[in-house]
């Protein structure tokens, strides 16, 4: 009888014990109210005013969590491009002329120049493809002072995009005499994530990021981040301070 009760018992310490009833942060993560929004955040929902965060990390986590919505919706948008498009690659001379219109579409759109052709199309997918969270959330924080910028406030523009039309956005208090650019405008946050993704996908500047996304199905932005030594003049600088972003705030978990 003894036996069977120690027996008994070591079998009960065991369930215990892979559980995590002894060590219960082994087995289970705890999070802190600072790694929780402090408020619910919607698609529709118009730029905070991160100026008013007296709690640092709060500021962080609450950035975070307004923007990726925003990124996973235009990913989403991306996705389904990249289906429509997988979809017909290899139907080309039987393609209606509904297909066909929405493949020069997205031509146009990602700039692939050419006739429709198996080309064109191994091209136009390499260029319509996701861009991983964490790149997109650690640049916004970057570009943007953590959605404080006069830039980001008055133009919802988190990456710092130019555009070269009088009147497109806001012209930069330092730009020197001889340039021409402002600071894009954008009617939403949304609209500059999109505008930005784009950028990326469609910039002849880009072609390394796109030539390393291509080369590995599962790119973290990590390592996507060495495809943006054209985004800065600062280069080499400024990868390695994106890299430095996406480590010390975890954003690898959102890719």
């Amino acid at each position: 009888m003894a036996y069977l009760y120690s027996s008994l018992l070591a079998i009960l310490l065991t369930i215990a014990f892979l559980s995590g009833y002894f060590f219960p942060n082994a087995q289970t993560k705890t999070v802190s109210p600072s790694h929780i929004a402090s408020k619910d955040f919607t698609l529709d929902k118009d730029l905070p005013d991160f100026r008013n965060y007296n709690d640092i990390q709060q500021k962080k986590t609450d950035f975070f969590m307004y923007l990726l919505p925003l990124v996973q919706a235009e990913n989403a948008k991306i996705e389904k491009e990249r289906a429509f498009i997988k979809s017909v690659q290899y139907d080309l001379n039987r393609l209606s002329q509904v297909d066909m219109i929405e493949l020069q579409h997205l031509a146009n759109k990602y700039k692939v120049e050419g006739d429709i052709e198996e080309s064109t199309v191994e091209e136009l997918l390499k260029r319509v493809n996701t861009i991983p969270a964490s790149l997109v959330l650690a640049q916004a924080a970057n570009e943007s002072a953590w959605g404080t910028s006069r830039f980001a406030r008055k133009g919802n523009n988190l990456f710092g995009q130019w555009c070269y039309v009088k009147g497109c956005g806001i012209v930069p208090k330092h730009r020197s005499k001889h340039q021409k650019h402002e600071v894009a405008k954008f009617s939403s946050v949304q609209h500059s994530v999109a505008s930005y993704m784009l950028n990326l996908n469609s910039q002849f500047s880009y072609d390394v990021l796109r030539d390393i996304r291509a080369n590995n199905s599962n790119i973290s932005g990590h390592e996507l981040a060495y495809g943006l030594i054209k985004y800065s003049t600062r280069r080499e600088a400024y990868v390695h301070e994106i890299q430095l972003m996406i480590r010390q705030n975890g954003l690898h978990q959102y890719d």
